[in-house]
């Protein structure tokens, strides 16, 4: 395979100049981009530009375009907003206007855009690239540069990075921006579903999103709000009626609070606009409710990018670079965007077409293809609100006489008890009688079993940890007691939520289907572990917290060092043998190093990292990060390089070392992670609906193929049910971990952006793919 491997050190920049901008909105993450895209830039030997508030800069010239250094993106990481500014300008909408920004760039040798802003500036950009050769000739023209500079600087090449709260841009599953802004908005509702509760009031939000409904669906989806309105979806006629019937019907279950959330943007059947202030009023007067109004407005936009939209944007920061210095004249406009889990590019204009035909459709009042033209993403979220949303009364309810029971197994991880809910709530909407297991395989062996009501689960969303309690215990120690219950609850179905111990759990119950029929029922299993060491997904729910954990705590400790003299931190975070969170948690706090037990590590690798992070102290960088998974060496121990680097390191810096511990485990589960948990835990139970129906025989559930069992996971691009016997030959059992890992990839992503030579395989990199193709199997999307 070695000769179709692509290598990053065949690719040069050399001779090449790239400029880089943010344009429109600002949007958290976009300081990630900006400084992947300098140093991986001068990574590949181009001069990379700093452009000054956004188009007007290009426009104005003169100090606006600076050249960057790898040091002037230092510390940019953790801040929102964007560093270089960005401005809404007028005058780059004028051909006068992109003319003195073509005599800017020329001047200056850039050939190269990478553009990072919404669609309005990508479509400008595309514009510009258009018309380039005829301003160039009108410059010649008018002797402003001469034929020889119009020959060299003959072409513009331009990649766009999509930043935008509102992930309102087509061909891209995640925009930079999107996951920060849901954090905001979360932190918001947590902090108000307290007040709510204590007064026993009704709460209606607005959050951004003109055009597009993504941050209300999601926030929505994540906090169990009762009612939510987009512009995507207007609600049909008489909304206002089952609107109230439904608040009163929950407050009559004993809710002691509502949350409504309004997309600013939100209209009815007659694209009307539905107001907070309209649907305040609606509730007082119906139901006499006491009803609060908050607007979040610019909070969204605020705040430190999360560890999802830092990673994403330095991933597309690189991406971007790549697609730059592998450009031909014939190549269209493309965008880096992610697809599932994977980096692709797409032709800019099919994006913003698409974009544009979204818009159309809702104008048109083609409603449900606006939501299909919105991508896989969208579609899906919004299929599982309407799932989760509408409590059916009994009479409505298909009835099966089919009992599921849900148990979590393991360590806890913040977004288990969204998924419990989901689970919970679509088996009782599927007709299921569910029950819920406490204490794992250990509360199952003692008959701690409870069937579970639709009210039972309210309010788990933001709930941290593992409120059924969880247990390590597998069940081959107890088989006979669960056996035994499993007859006398008459369990036809098992959802098991955990890491390593739920996938060996229910290996252990395959292999027992044999001695015991209790255990040929349909069983599956959806990962959830902070150390994301399940094999057969690509993420973990609970990860993502984690990282978010990390990332903020590394945040403050390079912090506390600000005015201090030089000083370097060493890290230590869980993830028993697996290095996913010292990984990916060290690409997004900026970490000089990160060892894992994955990538081996000898004496002379610790002491090149001493002697690079000596040299870096040596220019204007005050401070260092290293992060050491706790199992990554038994005799290189945390204190070992502590002492290491503080002696190596004597009179240029000192250290300090933190040991993270069970922090990394707690917390109320971030957006994603209760998104992540939801999803897959409804598609999970309609697929446990699905094989009870299939292997139901005689008046009996029997189920005793491999396909019977499964893990739910994500693999790339979609989600996948894979056989766990078929999954047993890529796990390592004795370091509990897969025998290949896709964050591997990101390793040297890290090295470089910490300026360390070396190999890096871009085979993987992006062919320009077009968007059609994206929605093929849209029902395994995420």
């Amino acid at each position: 395979m070695q000769d179709t491997k692509k290598f990053i050190e065949n690719l040069s920049g050399a001779g090449k100049s790239i400029g880089v901008l943010t344009s429109g909105g600002d949007a958290q993450g976009m300081n990630a981009a900006v400084r992947a895209v300098v140093r991986m830039g001068i990574y590949v030997g181009a001069k990379v530009f700093f452009i000054h508030e956004g188009y007007q800069g290009m426009v104005d010239g003169g100090d606006n375009i600076k050249e960057a250094s790898w040091e002037s993106v230092s510390s940019m990481l953790q801040v929102g907003g964007t560093v270089i500014g960005s401005a809404r300008c007028k005058d780059f909408r004028t051909h006068e206007g992109r003319l003195r920004a073509a005599l800017n760039l020329v001047q200056r040798g850039i050939t190269n855009l990478c553009v990072i802003g919404g669609d309005g500036s990508l479509t400008g950009a595309n514009l510009f690239r258009e018309e380039w050769s005829g301003l160039l000739d009108e410059l010649v023209q008018s002797g402003q540069i001469s034929e020889e500079a119009a020959q060299t600087h003959s072409a513009l090449h331009i990649v766009g990075m999509v930043g935008s709260i509102d992930n309102d841009f087509c061909g891209t599953d995640m925009t930079i921006g999107t996951d920060s802004a849901l954090h905001r908005i979360i932190e918001v509702v947590d902090a108000i579903m307290t007040t709510a509760q204590s007064h026993q009031r009704t709460f209606v939000l607005e959050v951004m999103g003109r055009h597009c409904g993504y941050l209300a669906l999601v926030s929505a989806l994540a906090c169990g709000a009762d009612w939510v309105l987009i512009p995507e979806m207007p609600p049909k006629d008489g909304w206002e009626e089952q609107m109230c019937h439904k608040l009163s019907e929950n407050r009559a279950d004993k809710k002691r609070l509502n949350i409504i959330i309004v997309a600013e943007g939100a209209i009815d059947q007659n694209n009307k606009p539905i107001t907070t202030e309209l649907i305040k009023d609606l509730v007082v007067r119906c139901l006499g409710f006491d009803t609060r109004v908050t607007i979040l407005g610019h909070v969204q936009r605020g705040g430190t990018p999360s560890a999802f939209d830092r990673i994403l944007a330095s991933r597309m920061g690189v991406e971007a670079v790549l697609a730059l210095l592998e450009v031909s004249p014939g190549t269209p406009a493309c965008v880096v965007s992610l697809c599932g889990n994977q980096a692709v590019r797409l032709p800019l204009m099919e994006c913003v077409q698409m974009t544009q035909e979204v818009q159309k459709a809702m104008d048109e009042k083609r409603f449900e293809e606006a939501v299909k033209l919105r991508g896989r993403s969208f579609e899906n979220n919004l299929n599982t609100y309407k799932l989760l949303s509408h409590r059916k009364r009994n009479a409505e309810l298909p009835r099966s006489s089919f009992n599921v029971a849900v148990l979590n197994v393991g360590a806890p991880a913040a977004g288990m008890n969204a998924a419990v809910r989901s689970a919970v709530r679509v088996g009782i909407t599927e007709g299921h009688t569910v029950f819920a297991v406490s204490d794992g395989f250990e509360g199952f062996s003692k008959g701690q079993i409870k069937e579970f009501k639709w009210g039972d689960v309210g309010g788990w969303t933001g709930q941290g940890g593992s409120l059924l309690g969880t247990k390590r215990t597998l069940p081959a120690k107890h088989i006979d007691k669960i056996a035994e219950q499993m007859r006398i609850h008459n369990i036809n179905a098992l959802l098991v939520i955990g890491g390593f111990e739920a996938f060996e759990s229910l290996l252990q119950l395959v292999d027992a289907r044999s001695r015991y029929e209790e255990f040929c029922v349909p069983m599956c299993m959806l990962p959830a572990t902070i150390s994301n060491n399940v094999s057969g997904t690509d993420l973990s729910i609970g990860a993502d917290t984690s990282l978010n954990a990390i990332v903020e705590t590394c945040d403050r400790i390079k912090q506390s060092a600000s005015g201090t003299k030089r000083r370097v931190f060493i890290i230590e975070t869980m993830g028993g043998y697996c290095g996913y969170l010292a990984t990916v948690g060290g690409l997004a706090s900026g970490a000089d190093a990160a060892y894992i037990y994955e990538e081996p590590f000898d004496i002379r690798d610790l002491q090149s990292n001493v002697e690079h992070l000596t040299e870096k102290m040596k220019t204007s960088i005050q401070r260092g990060l290293v992060l050491r998974n706790e199992n990554s060496s038994e005799n290189y121990t945390t204190d070992f390089i502590y002492q290491l680097y503080s002696e190596e390191g004597k009179g240029v810096f000192d250290c300090r070392k933190n040991v993270l511990g069970h922090m990394q485990q707690g917390g109320a589960p971030s957006p994603f992670d209760r998104n992540f948990g939801t999803k897959i835990a409804a598609k999970a139970m309609q697929w446990i609906s699905k094989k009870l129906k299939e292997f139901y025989r005689e008046g009996r559930v029997f189920a005793n193929t491999e396909d019977s069992a499964c893990l739910l996971g994500m693999r790339r691009r979609a989600l996948v049910f894979q056989p766990v016997i078929q999954l047993k030959d890529e796990t390592d059992f004795v370091h509990r971990i897969p025998k290949e890992q896709w964050w591997l990839r990101l390793r040297p992503l890290m090295k470089i952006l910490a300026k360390y030579k070396t190999s890096y395989d871009v085979s993987d990199s992006g062919q320009l793919e077009h968007i059609v193709r994206l929605r093929a199997k849209d029902n395994s999307a995420i």
